[in-house]
């Protein structure tokens, strides 16, 4: 039973950390704000970096705030499939933030009753194992993103609404694939950095408990 426990603790913080990780990426505004330039979105749109950022921040406010309920892009027209796709993205940011709320408060006390019991050292033996986790997946990234993006959209999204038209909905320039890849790679850069985090905060508190 107490294998069963860490096992589902272990996941709890594994996918707290995830869900952290990108909650953080998707609000990086920073990081589109640099794309804009890096990528050029500018030329690819024929719109204004400050145009472009302000429909952005528009999309994200809908994407991001249960009660907004209508997306509407003033210099982004979009079609009834391109808004029911970010309908479905809205529906997954949701879950995203779900997820990380109910793993957070489990990882909570999974570690507290840890570190009460001074088992922590378990913690310390399966966080040296998800640490290559990130890692794993990051090759896969470099090695063929086009196929990882289409592969996600397929998993998520049970419908083609996600292959968007420029002609109806022009967002898609200002979306480029090569962005989605940046966020990629931030989260599970951000994941081996909580998972590291966790790895030394663990292996700290068993050296003060033996120095104490």
């Amino acid at each position: 039973m107490q294998k069963i426990k860490n096992v589902f603790g272990s996941l709890a913080i594994f996918l707290f950390i995830l869900t952290a990780a990108i909650a953080i990426t998707i609000n990086f505004t920073p990081l589109y704000s640099f794309d804009i330039t890096y990528l050029d979105i500018e030329g690819l749109t024929g719109l204004s970096k400050e145009v472009i950022m302000e429909n952005y921040q528009i999309l994200m406010r809908y994407l991001n705030v249960p009660w907004v309920g209508e997306l509407n892009m003033p210099d982004f027209p979009s079609s009834a499939s391109g808004l029911f796709h970010f309908y479905e993205v809205k529906r997954l940011f949701m879950f995203n933030y779900g997820v990380m709320i109910i793993t957070g408060i489990i990882s909570f006390f999974f570690l507290r009753n840890r570190k009460r019991s001074g088992e922590l050292w378990q913690i310390l033996n399966i966080t040296r194992l998800m640490v290559f986790i990130p890692i794993f997946i990051l090759f896969f990234i470099a090695l063929n993103f086009n196929q990882l993006f289409v592969t996600f959209h397929q998993i998520f999204f049970n419908n083609d609404a996600w292959i968007f038209d420029w002609r109806t909905d022009p967002i898609i320039l200002a979306l480029p694939q090569e962005f989605f890849m940046h966020c990629f790679i931030l989260v599970f850069v951000l994941l081996e950095a909580g998972l590291w985090a966790l790895y030394f905060w663990t292996k700290r508190q068993l050296s003060n408990k033996k120095r104490g």
